[in-house]
This record gives structure tokens, C-alpha cells and sequence, in this order.
């Protein structure tokens, strides 16, 4: 099956900037993703579908290093984000993550005011030279987030205090402060009602002009609503890889037509 990734159909618009090579996970004796070889482009959202365990999250986190965090996990392979590797041992991962930006399953704001939400990630990389600088990154970010108008008059209120879906995209307004070029998102919409999902999912359309966006989604319907590209994870594997499209109408690999169709999942 690996053969069919191989001769997958390259797309001239956007170029590569996340190229993953042979990239094994371990949870001690747990294999938890096995050989995953994959390129995700520019200015493109990439989801990553599959059944809950299958490994879409654990190796959406290898691209920050977020499993460095996780004492019993190893990661081999190759991950190199425009032609640099992140684990090369040069790699600062605090640094790392100001350039790949990331937004949770659940909404979490800083225990701090909207204002100091964004700001902070600015503030410790010294993105600001003064308040002004600093004012004007805020705004700029809550703008990409879609939320300045809603929050514009209440900067110093508490994050905490902002509806599910409001917190969400200061979630996202944080994470594209300091920024980034590469922006994660690991089911960013699972806590939301419709109406913030729906937010949610267009603010994605608008932020892949700016970043490479990667979405771990268990809504196929999201999936092809937002995405140009899929990834199908089945039990640790990289099955198939493609435009959206093929990958929901015309699968090759019939582990896809099975998980697309709920025969497996």
C-alpha cells in the first residue's frame, strides 16, 4: 500500500514545507506509529482523519515535539520543516514551537486578561520592541483570530470569561501571535456547538493564505469541508494520502473506503 503514497500525484501550487521521512513512535514497547513518510505543503490545510487511537494526534504532536514533553516516548525518523531538521540537536523546541503554532482540544486560555493571552508569547520572544509594538502584534493577532471586534473593548477582562468558541479563537489569535509558519490544531472544534464550529472552520479557510495548517479531525465532514489535503492513520500506519477530493470520492486503499463509509472506525 506504501507504493500508492509514493506515486501520489504532486501538486505544483504550494511547496513542500513539512517532510516527514520513516518517522517511528514508541510509548515504551508500544509502537504507536510505524513508518509514517509524508509531505505537507504550504498554504494548505492538511487533515488528519482515522479511528480514535490510530496515532493522527500523536504524530501531529512530533511536529512541535510536543511528545518530548512525555518521558516514555521516542521518536525516530526524519521531520524537517523547509529542509531543516527539528530534531537536529541545534533545534531549541521553545523556539521550534514559536514557528509551529499549536490549538488544543479544549479551549485554554491563560488565566489572564484577553490583552496578556496574546501577548505573552511575544513578550518572551522579544517580538516587541515597545507597548506600541506590542499593542499593534495584539491586535493584529485577535484580527487573524476573528475575535478583535467582539474583545476590542474589553482587553483586560478575563479570558476565561469569553464564551467556548470565543476562547477557542483566542486560542488561535495566541498562537499566531509570535508568528508562526506552521500552524497545529488537534481537533480544535470537538468542545464547540455548531455555530463556533462553523466560526471556527472559516477562520481556518482564511488562516491557510498566511500558514501550512494541519487539523487532526474525527469529523469526515470537516475534513472535506476544510481541507485540500487528507492523511488516513489506521492502527499506527499512513495508509493513504491525498487531495481531499480522491481521498473522500475515490479512495485507492480499501482501509479508506472502509473507514469513509463507517464500516470501520
Amino acid at each position: 500500500m506504501n507504493d500508492m503514497r509514493i506515486v501520489e500525484r504532486k501538486v505544483d501550487t504550494n511547496e513542500v514545507k513539512i517532510a516527514a521521512k520513516d518517522v517511528q513512535v514508541f510509548y515504551g514497547d508500544n509502537h504507536a506509529i510505524k513508518d509514517v513518510s509524508v509531505e505537507i505543503e504550504d498554504k494548505t490545510v492538511t487533515a488528519f482523519i482515522g479511528p480514535s487511537g490510530c496515532g493522527k494526534s500523536t504524530f501531529l504532536r512530533c511536529i512541535n515535539r510536543m511528545n518530548d514533553t512525555i518521558d516514555v516516548c521516542r521518536v525516530k525518523g526524519d521531520i524537517l520543516i523547509d529542509g531543516e531538521d527539528i530534531y537536529d540537536a541545534k533545534v531549541d523546541p521553545v523556539q521550534l514551537r514559536a514557528k509551529v503554532g499549536m490549538v488544543f482540544q479544549k479551549p485554554n486560555p491563560f488565566p489572564k486578561s484577553i490583552y496578556d493571552n496574546v501577548a505573552y508569547g511575544p513578550k518572551i520572544h522579544g517580538l516587541a520592541k515597545n507597548k506600541a509594538d506590542l499593542d499593534d502584534i495584539v491586535e493584529n493577532a485577535l484580527r487573524r483570530g476573528a475575535i478583535w471586534d467582539e474583545v476590542k473593548d474589553r482587553l483586560h477582562a478575563p479570558g476565561t470569561g469569553l464564551s467556548g468558541g470565543q476562547q477557542q479563537r483566542l486560542c488561535i489569535a495566541r498562537a499566531v501571535a509570535t508568528e508562526p509558519e506552521v500552524l497545529l490544531m488537534d481537533e480544535p472544534c470537538s468542545a464547540l456547538d455548531p455555530i463556533a464550529t462553523a466560526q471556527v472552520e472559516e477562520l481556518i479557510d482564511e488562516l491557510r493564505k498566511s500558514y501550512s495548517v494541519v487539523i487532526v479531525t474525527h469529523s469526515m465532514q470537516q475534513a472535506a469541508r476544510v481541507s485540500q489535503k487528507t492523511a488516513f492513520f489506521h492502527l499506527g500506519n499512513l495508509v493513504e494520502y491525498g487531495e481531499t477530493s480522491n481521498i473522500f470520492t475515490n479512495p485507492v486503499d480499501p482501509r479508506t473506503e472502509s473507514y469513509i463509509t463507517g464500516r470501520i472506525g
